[in-house]
């Protein structure tokens, strides 16, 4: 997907609208896919002062299983994310502007950069959530096992003998 940006740097006040829908099948984690479906992808390319911005939005559907009690989610998601564009830099390389030396942008790129980086590295179910026994693996969110957890490692049950003196 990509946005020619060309007359916005000459014209300022001048804006592009743009809108499109990426494939991210490809992407996955822990060898399943992420998204369960394409990426909608729109926004607002403007020239306000002789500087070039970028400005979008992203909705897609998450589906993926909680890190916790390995529930499966499909989660809708929206995200914005906004860039200065420009055509050269005159120092050393800056990763706050967004270089298009021909003046096309690779909006399928920029987004898929962007959405994975503001991806959690932890995915949960709920803030709450309680995760699996450790014992017998039942989920602790639909109740209580009753498996004995409170087992101490024997490794450093001298340091519990010690604390209970």
């Amino acid at each position: 997907m990509k946005v020619d940006l060309s007359r916005l740097f000459d014209n300022v006040g001048e804006s592009v609208e743009f809108s499109g829908s990426l494939d991210l099948h490809e992407v996955k984690r822990w060898g399943e896919p992420i998204f369960g479906g394409p990426v909608q992808v729109s926004g607002t390319a403007k020239n306000r002062s002789g500087i070039v911005s970028v400005c979008y939005t992203v909705d897609f559907v998450l589906s993926v299983v909680c890190d916790r009690c390995l529930t499966p989610l499909n989660r809708p998601e929206h995200r914005e994310f906004s860039h200065i564009v420009v055509l050269s830099l005159n120092r050393e390389e800056n990763d706050e502007f967004i270089v298009v030396p021909d003046g096309t942008l690779d909006l399928a790129e920029l987004a898929t950069a962007d959405i994975l980086l503001d991806l959690p590295t932890s995915i949960v179910c709920d803030e709450g959530c309680k995760g699996l026994c450790p014992v017998c693996g039942a989920n602790l969110n639909e109740g209580d096992c009753g498996c004995r957890r409170k087992e101490v490692d024997p490794r450093l049950a001298k340091l519990q003998e010690l604390l209970q003196e």
